[in-house]
């Protein structure tokens, strides 16, 4: 009898029964109870990749997303939320290479633009006053500096915008009317370089603020590299490293109780006020860059202000094809134009 119990047991909790043992003892007692289904559903789930984008919209809708997509030129494709930078370069060559859209599931194959990025950049084409003035309530609620200050004491005639790589420090001197006043970068021989020797870190620190200029604030960006990655721990290491450096070299003649003279800046608000996430990560900056060049010498009245001498300088400096692209020098100008730019809102 024993036997035929164990082997009864057995069989009956592999199926959807589950015997509950009753009391403890040799011939322990059973009790059948049904297993249910704890899942909203026990089926597959599909995936959002299998819905048809057609079914999602009206008739009235796809017209007016495909007339877009199918007519805008760059520049107004620009203004879609998530169509900056690359994404609008491919649709353009999309239609040149295959023609206009003829649905919108057609529109999955442009590349870096699958479903749920599709159907961001399809309401923001149906509704764009309403994703704009999302986007600046957002944007206004971000505080992007530290540590907290007013407006008012915000106020600069000039900031020296510094953002740090890997191997080098740019820097972008910029006057409060959109101007720039210096725009450099130097190579830093002793970053990462095996080693974080405080010693030889600070010399090449030490040089660089040296060659400064002066100026109300010094806004020093903020990276968000996750202390949780364990990858970029070096990485991590190295830009906090820099980071204190220059706040204690440029903060070192502060006055007890005055105003603090180095601010960090958020990299992710810079990235938003010039729509450059994807996700939680920021993409190259350097076609807006090119373009502020460009407005500022066909535009009379350019976003921003660029010397001559500079312009010269950096003409081919940002290019796909260039060995350096310049990120550092990019990421500086684009920290310096937000900063502005946020303040005036």
């Amino acid at each position: 009898m024993w036997v035929i119990t164990r082997l009864l047991s057995s069989v009956v909790l592999k199926g959807p029964y589950r015997l509950i043992c009753g009391h403890p003892g040799p011939l322990p007692g059973f009790e059948l109870r049904f297993v249910h289904c704890t899942r909203r559903r026990c089926g597959p789930i599909p995936a959002p990749d299998a819905v048809d984008m057609d079914a999602l919209y009206t008739q009235e809708q796809r017209a007016v997303i495909l007339r877009v997509l199918n007519t805008a030129p760059e520049s107004e494709l620009v203004t879609v939320k998530l169509l900056r930078g690359r994404k609008a370069a491919n649709i353009l060559e999309h239609r040149s290479r295959h023609g206009p859209f003829k649905d919108l599931e057609s529109v999955l194959h442009v590349p870096f633009l699958k479903h749920r990025n599709a159907v961001v950049v399809f309401n923001s084409i149906l509704n764009p006053g309403e994703t704009t003035e999302r986007k600046k309530r957002k944007t206004q609620l971000v505080k992007f500096i530290r540590p907290e200050m007013t407006k008012a004491q915000l106020k600069a005639s000039s900031i020296v915008s510094i953002v740090c790589g890997t191997n080098k420090i740019a820097w972008a001197h910029m006057h409060r009317e959109m101007t720039v006043l210096d725009w450099q970068q130097q190579e830093c021989s002793s970053f990462m370089n095996g080693t974080y020797m405080a010693s030889s870190y600070l010399d090449d620190i030490s040089d660089v603020v040296s060659n400064l200029p002066p100026a109300d604030f010094y806004v020093v960006e903020k990276t968000g590299v996750s202390v949780h990655n364990v990858t970029l721990f070096p990485v991590m290491a190295h830009l906090r490293t820099v980071e204190a450096m220059l706040f204690a070299l440029l903060n070192q003649r502060r006055e007890v109780g005055a105003l603090p003279k180095v601010l960090n800046m958020l990299r992710t608000a810079v990235g938003r006020h010039f729509d450059l996430m994807v996700g939680e990560s920021r993409t190259s900056g350097a076609r807006a860059v090119r373009r502020m060049m460009t407005e500022s010498v066909t535009r009379e009245v350019p976003r921003v202000t660029f010397p001559r001498e500079l312009l010269l300088r950096y003409r081919g400096a940002f290019q796909m094809s260039s060995r350096s692209k310049g990120e550092e020098l990019c990421d500086a100008l684009l920290q310096a134009v937000a900063f502005y730019e946020l303040l005036a809102e």
